[in-house]
C-alpha cells in the first residue's frame, strides 16, 4: 500500500533529505520546507521505501501538493 505525503501549506522546498529508493521510518524527515523564514520539516508518516519524490529543492508547493509517495 502506498502513502502519499502532501504539503500542508504554501512553501518553498528548501532541502530534499531523501531520494527515491531510500528506506525511511515513521518520523524521518523527507524534506524541509521554508515559509516566512521558518523551516518546517515534512516527515514520513509510515515506515517504508520512498517510491517517488515529487519535489526538488527550490520548488514552490501549494497546500495539498504531492511531496512524496512511500510504499511499505
Amino acid at each position: 500500500m502506498a502513502e502519499e505525503i502532501r504539503a500542508e501549506m504554501v512553501a518553498n522546498v528548501w532541502k530534499v533529505v531523501v531520494a527515491a529508493g531510500d528506506s525511511v521510518e515513521e518520523g524521518d524527515t523527507l524534506v524541509i520546507l521554508e515559509s516566512m523564514k521558518m523551516e518546517i520539516p515534512v516527515v514520513a508518516e509510515v515506515d517504508g521505501v520512498v517510491a517517488q519524490m515529487a519535489v526538488n529543492e527550490g520548488d514552490v508547493v501549494q497546500e495539498g501538493d504531492l511531496i512524496a509517495v512511500i510504499e511499505d
